[in-house]
């Protein structure tokens, strides 16, 4: 009786511990104090886990990772993977991927480390990928793709692209996006072999027929001509053609450069 009585009190002093480390996290967010605020919510974290309240802990260390954001990247990294932890855990799985995609923002912005943001976007899709969100997780693999391209891993890139190009192009509402997939697959395909770029373009305009007529599909053929011959002057004019209707972005303009500069005695611009 007299033990029980000492837990209750116990309890009772941790649970209005955590009030106040929440109380002064609050202060400290409203002073904008962001150090302070993430280190008073994740003191809360750590008594909420003594208290075995899962959910009341890994919302803390969310707390505290959103406060160290404006100030500690590295620290809110730690926080929102605590947190992560304790989700999966629970078989949280659409929540715990929400914070790998947070975790992998902070990578790609404020550290500038592609490789971790990367494996973060793939966890968050594989996460989304088993609760059936396949539209969260496609977003997350394009994210990947893009990373991988960039990276020179383009055969990780085309295969992301021919599978969400695969899985968009029978949605009415997504395959217009369609093209835009098989065309950035066809690129990574170019980059690596003018032959295999060849194969990759016929064989999506037999999956997805509309391919055949996008604007996208044109310039390509366009361009497998153009360096067929080695004329750098056709592929910059294809380019520019194309770049007067539908800009293209950073993304399209490096790998479209990577494959100019195969074309022998090309001097690398697309001017």
């Amino acid at each position: 009786m007299f033990q029980q009585c000492n837990l209750g009190g116990l309890f009772q002093i941790l649970e209005e511990a955590c009030e106040m480390y929440c109380r002064a996290a609050n202060m400290f967010k409203m002073a904008k104090n962001w150090s302070g605020a993430g280190s008073a919510f994740c003191k809360a974290a750590r008594l909420h886990m003594q208290l075995q309240n899962k959910h009341d802990c890994a919302t803390s260390f969310i707390d505290a990772g959103n406060a160290y954001k404006k100030s500690d990247p590295n620290e809110a990294i730690k926080c929102l993977n605590a947190a992560i932890d304790i989700y999966t855990d629970m078989g949280r799985f659409t929540i715990a991927a929400k914070h790998h995609i947070s975790v992998a923002e902070i990578y790609e912005s404020e550290l500038v480390d592609i490789e971790k943001a990367v494996a973060h976007y793939e966890q968050a899709a594989d996460y989304y990928k088993g609760e059936e969100s396949n539209s969260s997780a496609n977003k997350c693999l394009l994210k990947v793709g893009a990373y991988c391209a960039q990276l020179e891993q383009y055969q990780k890139a085309i295969e992301i692209y021919e599978q969400v190009g695969a899985n968009t192009m029978d949605n009415p509402l997504l395959k217009y996006s369609a093209k835009e997939y098989f065309f950035k697959a066809s690129l990574c395909h170019f980059i690596v072999d003018e032959l295999n770029a060849k194969i990759a373009v016929e064989k999506y305009e037999e999956m997805f027929p509309a391919f055949s007529d996008s604007r996208e599909c044109k310039l390509l053929k366009k361009l497998l001509e153009a360096h067929e011959e080695q004329n750098s002057e056709a592929f910059t004019d294809a380019v520019k053609d194309f770049d007067s209707i539908s800009r293209l972005d950073q993304w399209h303009t490096t790998l479209l450069l990577r494959i100019k500069k195969t074309i022998q005695g090309d001097e690398g611009d697309l001017k």
